[in-house]
């Protein structure tokens, strides 16, 4: 069974520290830089510092909302809207990304996202 947190096994490209530092487009725009990765295993996802867009927050999106990894344009591509992810559960930029409570929220959220698209 496929989750949030695991990236399609049908995707081009991997999520790897070589991503840190690649843009995130969402279907309607950019959404940030990747700034690191999930440090829980089982809860793979990336944190984007969404700059301006954002008002100066990060942004963490889990690895099964990843389209595509682009190695030679430095671009990863979502699924999910701008209006989705800026509506997911808030992360604070000093917050602990391993905050399982966290994360359940998250996972949620996006989980939904999902299924009512299926």
């Amino acid at each position: 069974m496929d989750t949030v947190w695991a990236g399609p096994a049908q995707m081009d490209g991997a999520l790897g520290d070589g991503v840190i530092g690649y843009a995130v487009e969402a279907p309607d725009g950019s959404v940030g830089t990747v700034i690191r990765l999930s440090p829980v295993p089982g809860f793979d996802h990336l944190v984007i510092d969404a700059g301006v867009w954002k008002f100066g927050r990060s942004v963490v999106v889990p690895a099964g909302m990843v389209t595509a990894v682009d190695g030679t344009e430095r671009v990863i591509k979502v699924r999910c809207t701008k209006d989705q992810i800026k509506d997911a559960p808030r992360f604070e930029r000093d917050q602990d990304t391993g905050d399982l409570f966290y994360l359940r929220k998250l996972g949620a959220y996006y989980e939904s996202l999902t299924t009512a698209h299926e």
